[in-house]
């Protein structure tokens, strides 16, 4: 993205004084991170902003609000991390006077009124991070630290292809601004409440491998979280351990939405293990999206029907058999 657009988002940021900010639906560290970081960012510079979406416990989100502010018409709306606005499914954010979009996926859909989307930043986060340069605005040590968890969790800890030199550089800077490392360490990865280890006890037990390990996948039922004593957010990491068995391309994790008006849907989420099979692709034909590696979507598939279209729509990225159509077989 030219530094010229660059210049443009920096000079909306510092000529409109009343902003809402908003990120995809089921947040991840990156999504809130940023949202955290923009949130520090406009209250530095005396702006009025109220964030929407919901909680990462490691997080102070004050503002919080659950319906968008009557005057949202008067307000510019700062989508963050967020590469398609179906993804937020409060549909009153688009009446905002100015729709900021602000993201590093790859496929995002440039839905704003100004597009601020830069694929070759490591996260979201990384480009708040830039936009506080551009600013004149040093982080205090609770936005430092929000930057950091979207940092660490869209890197996958720095071990991403993601990573490059520039994400070291931003941990470095937070760091120095007061982010105690261990402690979001703990707080992220190992402060793991029984619930969630019990959700991935059962997920690996109904773990399913098809054609020859390239798909490694596992379903989660409304009826699994209650046995678990699961929040629906204890789902995420799973994926992870879903990704590191031997011989995967694919991972996905199936979960049952059981709360929300998609409630009764399944929210899939995939991982690929290198560039051989790009999931956002997978992702965008079901009305989702995402990184080349790392991407997601919504369905209303029941679960044979869903195994069946990722068999065939990793299969047809992988190899084809003679007759065109993708080959696929049960491990």
């Amino acid at each position: 993205m030219s530094t010229a657009t660059r210049d443009l988002v920096l000079e909306r940021i510092r000529e409109d004084s009343s902003f809402v900010l908003a990120a995809h639906e089921s947040p991840d560290g990156d999504a809130l991170g940023s949202l955290v970081g923009m949130q520090g960012l406009l209250s530095a510079l005396g702006k009025d902003d109220l964030p929407l979406p919901h909680e990462y416990r490691i997080f102070s989100l004050d503002g919080l609000i659950q319906a968008p502010p009557a005057d949202i018409a008067e307000r510019t709306v700062v989508f963050l991390d967020c590469g398609n606005i179906d993804r937020n499914s409060a549909s009153v954010l688009r009446d905002g006077r100015h729709l900021l979009n602000i993201d590093h996926h790859h496929d995002n859909t440039l839905f704003g009124t100004l597009d601020y989307v830069v694929p070759a930043a490591s996260c979201t986060a990384e480009i708040v991070w830039d936009l506080m340069h551009g600013l004149g605005v040093r982080p205090t040590a609770a936005v430092a630290q929000a930057l950091y968890v979207g940092l660490i969790t869209d890197t996958g800890r720095f071990m991403y292809e993601n990573t490059g030199p520039r994400a070291h550089e931003m941990a470095a800077e937070l760091i120095e601004a007061g982010v105690d490392v261990q402690m979001v360490y703990r707080q992220l990865y190992e402060e793991m409440p029984p619930g969630k280890l019990a959700l991935l006890a059962l997920a690996l037990t109904q773990l399913q491998r098809f054609d020859s390990g390239e798909l490694t996948l596992a379903l989660l039922s409304a009826a699994d979280f209650d046995t678990a004593k699961a929040d629906e957010s204890y789902s995420e990491g799973i994926i992870d351990q879903l990704r590191a068995v031997q011989g995967t391309k694919v991972a996905a994790l199936v979960r049952e939405l059981r709360s929300g008006e998609r409630k009764g849907q399944r929210k899939v989420s995939l991982r690929a293990t290198d560039d051989d099979v790009d999931v956002s692709v997978i992702a965008r034909a079901q009305g989702g999206g995402g990184h080349r590696r790392a991407a997601g979507f919504s369905t209303t598939l029941q679960p044979a029907e869903l195994i069946v279209f990722l068999r065939h729509a990793i299969a047809a990225q992988l190899h084809a058999s003679s007759n065109g159509h993708p080959a696929a077989t049960l491990a």
